[in-house]
């Protein structure tokens, strides 16, 4: 006779919800958008805290970056 042992069930791996929304584009001149991936710093956040996936990093980075040289965000962020 075969002895069942119960276990805890596994709990499957869940996708976080990105934070950007399905209609919302990353555009350097979405300013708002940028500033929610930028550290206090002025540093670009990580993708592992961002939540975003590759393709959307990708973009993010080129948006800031552009954005930087535009001077629609700061470079540096001393006001600490």
């Amino acid at each position: 006779m075969k002895k069942s042992i119960n276990r805890p069930k596994t709990s499957s791996r869940r996708r976080k919800k990105t934070p950007i929304k399905p209609g919302e584009t990353i555009d350097y001149k979405n300013v708002g958008l940028l500033r929610k991936f930028i550290s206090e710093q002025g540093k670009i956040l990580s993708r592992r805290v961002n939540r975003l996936t590759s393709k959307q990093q990708r973009a993010m980075t080129r948006a800031i970056k552009t954005a930087r040289i535009l001077a629609l965000l700061p470079f540096l962020n001393n006001e600490s």
